[in-house]
């Protein structure tokens, strides 16, 4: 050590450490001051320092991740089932998607319908009231065709063709309006009014029409306690010979009930429709299964749902229903005894 350095106060490892630098830079430095913050903060920042280019090398090696990543789905509750689970987020998320609705006022509950009523029986007065007025109509309604049915029907069918005619002519040009042609039937019908009004009885016959939904067909209406005879004739007479009953059924219009017939000659493929009426208190007609065995069935079907006894039956029992069933269930009277069936 110097002398100068001793002056100074300098100590040894200083000036020895300060000699090579002056030797190395060719100029003497100045001394420089310790800086005890600066040394207390290098530890800190130094493995901040060493932080940076190992998350700079994980940036270049990580592939870019999208903005947004997939929702996982909702782990699936206890008890419920994969698909049912999935459903339900998928119905969850549509209800938050979905725009909501303004609510709506509440409505009152539709009022239940009223508990149907059962179908009570006619009284006599509310029968004898309808009987009256359905004979007062057929009454007016012979007053007007003036005594004779046949020549009024047959007036009648003509009448509706010649409007039928006369609308065919009014659509073309110039088409003179032809009259209506008879009906070939008519003949046939005028000649069975005779021959049971000659072999049966005068007034065996009520009414008698052509019926023009069903090819003019002859359409008579026999007088219940005339009927067995008349049917002989008309199965036996020779201008007639319907030997086969095509059908048989009932009818209940509520004034009374009606049994239809129809009739059938195989030979000349005529055909005729016969009626027979009865009151509804006590509904009966003749059996006519003797003359037609075909008959049989067809009388029990009718005894059994309309309740028209027809005397004369060899076996007139219930067909459908059983023995015990308490009345007819085709009557417009009828009441079940179990509203619900």
């Amino acid at each position: 050590m110097s002398e100068e350095q001793k002056q100074n106060g300098a100590r040894p490892e200083e000036g020895e450490a300060k000699a090579p630098e002056q030797q190395a830079d060719g100029q003497p430095q100045a001394a420089e001051a310790p800086q005890p913050a600066a040394d207390q903060q290098q530890p800190a920042e130094a493995p901040r320092q060493a932080e940076q280019p190992q998350a700079a090398a994980e940036s270049q090696q990580a592939p870019p991740q999208p903005a947004e990543a997939p929702q996982q789905p909702a782990a699936p509750q206890p008890g419920v089932e994969p698909k049912h689970a999935e459903a339900q987020q998928s119905a969850g998320e549509a209800k938050q998607s979905a725009p909501q609705p303004a609510a709506e006022p509440s409505q009152p509950a539709a009022s239940q319908p009223a508990a149907a009523q059962e179908k009570r029986p006619l009284t006599d007065e509310e029968k004898e009231a309808r009987r009256q007025a359905a004979l007062a109509a057929r009454a007016a309604k012979l007053a007007a065709q003036g005594g004779a049915a046949a020549g009024a029907s047959a007036g009648a069918a003509a009448g509706a063709r010649a409007a039928a005619g006369g609308a065919a002519a009014a659509g073309g040009e110039g088409a003179a309006a032809e009259p209506p042609k008879p009906s070939p039937n008519q003949p046939k019908l005028d000649r069975a009014v005779q021959l049971l009004k000659e072999l049966v009885a005068e007034d065996a016959v009520e009414e008698a029409t052509l019926n023009p939904f069903n090819d003019d067909m002859p359409t008579l209406v026999i007088r219940g306690e005339h009927w067995l005879k008349a049917a002989e004739v008309l199965r036996d007479h020779k201008e007639f010979g319907f030997r086969f009953l095509r059908n048989v059924a009932g009818v209940d219009y509520e004034t009374h009930m009606e049994v239809v017939y129809h009739l059938l000659n195989m030979d000349s493929g005529d055909t005729y429709c016969v009626k027979v009426r009865t009151n509804r208190d006590n509904p009966s007609v003749p059996s006519v299964t003797p003359l037609w065995s075909t008959a049989n069935w067809q009388e029990r079907e009718i005894y059994d749902l309309l309740g028209i006894a027809f005397p004369g039956h060899p076996d007139l029992r219930r067909i459908m229903l059983p023995e015990d069933w308490v009345g007819h269930p085709l009557r417009k009277d009828y009441v079940p005894l179990d509203p619900e069936v």
